[in-house]
């Protein structure tokens, strides 16, 4: 059974710093697209960044240079580093995992930030 497991979520102030982290297991992880993505209040889901097998990434123009997404294949874990946080930065933030025609999604972590 493959499983997502987000951690790190939690209120910070503007300015802030932030790490979020998705274990996962019951999949090969090293050959799947990684990334985070969330959802704001009344807004839509959002590609937050990604991170290639290879470890290419890719960010939101939103979060670029405020953001950097990593990933240890021997741990299995996918992080998000979030610095410089806004207010507009809150939202529920999902771990995704995909590869081919198969994509699976975390439970989700509570980012709110606010002072």
């Amino acid at each position: 059974q493959v499983r997502l497991v987000e951690s790190g979520g939690g209120l910070v102030q503007p300015g802030g710093s932030l790490r979020l982290s998705c274990a996962a297991s019951g999949i090969i992880f090293s050959g799947y697209l990684m990334a985070w993505y969330r959802r704001a209040p009344g807004k839509e889901r959002e590609l937050v960044a990604s991170i290639t097998s290879g470890g290419y990434t890719n960010y939101a123009d939103s979060v670029n240079g405020r953001f950097t997404i990593s990933r240890d294949n021997a741990k299995n874990t996918v992080y998000l580093q979030m610095n410089s946080l806004k207010p507009e930065d809150t939202a529920v933030y999902y771990c995704n995992a995909a590869r081919h025609l198969a994509a699976y999604w975390g439970q989700g972590t509570q980012v709110t930030v606010s002072s």
